[in-house]
């Protein structure tokens, strides 16, 4: 693996150059390679990947062969602690991960290079039983998940132990949560509000079919989803997200080593080893366990169909209704997770998140408010990833979705009865587990 001292963020750029000016990226990229692992990469594309949300991907000709890179950025990465892209941290451990041959690992500059793979996505494969459920290939998919949960699982028993809270904040993970909530102060720790929730939304108004609002307005409203209230505002979310993700307080539930952020799109279909790993940006060995797999049950489930990752086409396949009150916001629409997603929260619900936290329970290390913590960091998975708001590439009907997703991962309904209180539910180690049964009401085909 090549090292050096962190510097300005090339990956940054390239990445940037990516969208404003291709052909600037090639030279940039090209130079990387060049400088960093004395390679001369010819032939040098970029790949349109709509989950490629806060990443970039590609794939050059060196040394008589293909390679492909992926390489995940975030804002001021290089100011940031932890190390990056240990990906030999999960194999060690017996995790299947697809090992870069080459890689650089700083802080700023994270490119890591694959041999190039011809393998189909799992998210390719879901995306296909979305909208043409097929059940061979449905059949296969959750055999997959369910190969890949009991892998896991495995690991995450082997690997659990108390973490202190200096081992929490060290973990890169905690990039994708809290530190988009915050900014680095001059000494060093972190200031609230900050991060991508200033970047993304204040001051700026939010456009929903059939209204227009200031997101200082709309951050104020309690959400009535489906004739259901729920009980926080988005800004009582993202206080209680900066407060109770704050690294030092996750450590409490002990530490894992884990992948950190194994979508559906960071998975191959490796026809011998099943479910194989890569872009390991956020890998560690002392990952809050209760973070560990929050990436993957948002991403995987909730995120789909179509609104996150292709809200063009989400208004031509769903409708959604926004209408105001005082203090409320309305919310009536068609969307739901499609069967093959549900299908797979429930096979992760009864093959890894319930016997997971029983293992937590077991070993004194769940904390009374596990159910808070899932749903905050769920909360964040889409308001954070991206910005939700509408425009260009996202119209109203694919704001409000998000919006609405969001609220509902984070705050239950006052009744109790929506779906994400079902799988809290579900995955409850001192239920029954007959809850997974029951995820949506509308049944798997």
């Amino acid at each position: 693996m090549a090292t050096a001292p962190a510097r300005d963020s090339r990956t940054g750029r390239i990445r940037r150059l990516a969208r404003e000016a291709p052909e600037a990226a090639v030279r940039e990229v090209g130079a990387l390679v060049r400088d960093r692992f004395g390679l001369e990469a010819s032939d040098i594309r970029f790949i349109l990947d709509s989950y490629a949300l806060n990443s970039l991907s590609g794939t050059f000709c060196a040394l008589g062969r293909e390679w492909f890179f992926k390489f995940h950025q975030e804002e001021g990465e290089e100011k940031g602690p932890g190390e990056y892209y240990r990906a030999g941290l999960l194999a060690e451990v017996g995790l299947p991960v697809d090992l870069p041959a080459f890689a650089v690992t700083d802080a700023g500059e994270q490119f890591p290079v694959y041999p190039r793979r011809r393998w189909l996505r799992f998210a390719d494969l879901l995306r296909r039983l979305d909208f043409a459920w097929n059940p061979t290939e449905a059949k296969q998919a959750l055999a997959l998940e369910a190969q890949l949960c009991d892998t896991l699982l495995a690991v995450y028993r082997r690997t659990l132990h108390p973490i202190t809270s200096e081992q929490s904040a060290a973990e890169p993970i905690h990039r994708l949560f809290y530190a988009r909530l915050t900014d680095v102060r001059a000494d060093g720790g972190r200031r609230y509000p900050g991060g991508r929730l200033i970047s993304f939304y204040r001051g700026r108004e939010c456009a929903l079919p059939g209204a227009t609002l200031a997101f200082e307005d709309l951050a104020q409203r309690r959400w009535r989803i489906a004739g259901r209230m729920h009980e926080h505002s988005i800004i009582e979310l993202f206080d209680r997200a900066a407060d109770r993700l704050a690294p030092h307080r996750l450590a409490e539930a002990g530490g894992v080593t884990a992948h950190g952020d194994a979508h559906a799109a960071n998975l191959w279909i490796d026809p011998e080893r099943g479910l194989v790993l890569f872009d390991p940006a956020f890998a560690g060995q002392h990952v809050p366990t209760l973070l560990a797999e929050i990436k993957p049950t948002f991403h995987n489930v909730l995120a789909h169909p179509l609104w996150l990752y292709e809200p063009g086409e989400a208004a031509t396949h769903f409708y959604a209704e926004v209408q105001l009150a005082p203090g409320t916001i309305e919310f009536t629409s068609n969307w739901q997770p499609s069967a093959i997603r549900r299908a797979l929260l429930r096979v992760k619900a009864e093959r890894l998140w319930r016997p997971l936290l029983k293992l937590l329970a077991e070993r004194g290390l769940l904390p009374d408010d596990w159910r808070e913590v899932i749903r905050l960091a769920l909360f964040l998975c889409p308001m954070l990833v991206m910005n939700l708001r509408s425009g260009p590439n996202r119209p109203p009907i694919a704001s409000a979705i998000g919006l609405a997703v969001a609220v509902a991962a984070g705050s239950p309904a006052e009744d109790g009865s929506d779906a994400v209180s079902r799988f809290l539910d579900a995955i409850d180690p001192s239920s029954d587990g007959r809850a997974a049964h029951d995820l949506w009401p509308v049944e798997v085909p």
